[in-house]
């Protein structure tokens, strides 16, 4: 016989699953929506429709219009699609990540200086003679902005093992690294002519246009190896909001499983930031604001986050999309614009506790 403690159990459960799968819908239809909006008056379903049989193999007449509107969808539509379906799953479950790690509300994926060292490694390339036009030169920035990302974060992991850093104090030293490298990307900055100048700005602010599928295929695998790893981490980092001495007396062996969270969080990120540009706000907001839709048990928080992001930076690509002033708005710019608003409104509204599990 079920008691009524397994039934209140299985309701909360499957209260949390259907908010998942509101999410999962929500991803649907703005998916759709964003292929809909293609310049050949080609349907929310007509577009699925197309992706359905390009899936199965159905292959069109070269030069027709169903040819090309499978082109157009396939090739240029839906890799940016994927691509921000991809970062907002990363940053979201990272987000997450860090603030249990750091027992801090106000942590996100760039707290230990990623962003700024990613920025300084692209900035150095381009300024160095990259430019983004072609293949080679772009994957140049990428992976310039790449080690430029794991560079704060490599500090962080040793000093946190050589001097056991509190999570407060990795913080505080991660925003001294990002003023370190903000500095020295402003140096090199200024240093150059002014197309130069305006490449390298604009990389900062996160893009998804020019997106393609080869594009999509290192994020993707890195993005989906850190959510695993989350994902069955959950237990753990559930543990850690309890803090560090409760944690070890339950049998969590906090700094190592720190020290390897730090370095998958890290890794993730610096891939996502060197693809992408910066696109703030979503490992901050998104946190927060689902925690307060299913509650702070990261079994459920975790894949409700990474759900919640991409479907965030989802309808912020689409904005971006259909707002021309005077040309298409960056990403990035536009989850910033969104994000500001709603996390200041969860400051000044928000009545949970902080690290409540249940």
């Amino acid at each position: 016989m079920v008691s009524d403690l397994e039934m209140e159990y299985r309701a909360y459960t499957f209260r949390k699953l259907i908010i998942i799968f509101v999410f999962l819908i929500g991803i649907f239809i703005a998916a759709g929506i964003s292929l809909s909006i293609n310049g050949m008056d080609i349907g929310f379903w007509d577009c699925y429709n197309y992706v359905w049989n390009h899936i199965i193999g159905t292959e069109y007449e070269l030069r027709t219009p169903e040819w090309r509107a499978d082109y157009m969808l396939w090739n240029i539509r839906l890799p940016r699609i994927i691509m921000a379906i991809i970062v907002g799953i990363g940053l979201a479950s990272c987000g997450v990540a860090m603030q249990s790690l750091m027992s801090n509300p106000l942590a996100d994926p760039y707290t230990v200086g990623i962003s700024d060292g990613a920025c300084f490694g692209a900035v150095s390339a381009i300024v160095m003679g990259f430019t983004l036009t072609t293949a080679l030169s772009s994957m140049g920035v990428v992976i310039s902005a790449f080690i430029g990302g794991l560079i704060p974060a490599i500090i962080i992991i040793i000093l946190s093992r050589i001097v056991n850093l509190t999570p407060a104090t990795a913080i505080l030293v991660g925003i001294a690294l990002s003023y370190i490298f903000s500095g020295m990307e402003t140096v090199v900055m200024t240093s150059t002519d002014a197309d130069t100048l305006k490449a390298a700005y604009l990389w900062q602010i996160g893009t998804l246009n020019g997106a393609t599928w080869e594009k999509c295929l290192i994020p993707a695998i890195i993005t989906a190896v850190c959510s695993a790893f989350l994902l069955f981490s959950s237990k753990n980092l559930n543990l850690l909001v309890l803090g560090d001495e409760s944690a070890k007396s339950l049998g969590l062996n906090v700094d190592q499983f720190r020290f390897l969270c730090m370095i998958v969080v890290s890794v993730t990120v610096a891939a996502l930031v060197s693809y992408v540009g910066i696109i703030g706000f979503v490992g901050l907001i998104i946190p927060h604001v689902i925690r307060m839709i299913v509650g702070a048990n990261t079994k459920f928080l975790i894949p409700a986050s990474m759900l919640g992001g991409a479907l965030f930076l989802l309808v912020a690509d689409l904005i971006s999309r259909t707002v021309v002033y005077p040309d298409e708005l960056r990403v990035g710019l536009v989850a910033s614009i969104i994000g500001s608003p709603i996390f200041l409104y969860i400051i000044l509204k928000k009545k949970q506790r902080y690290g409540e599990v249940f």
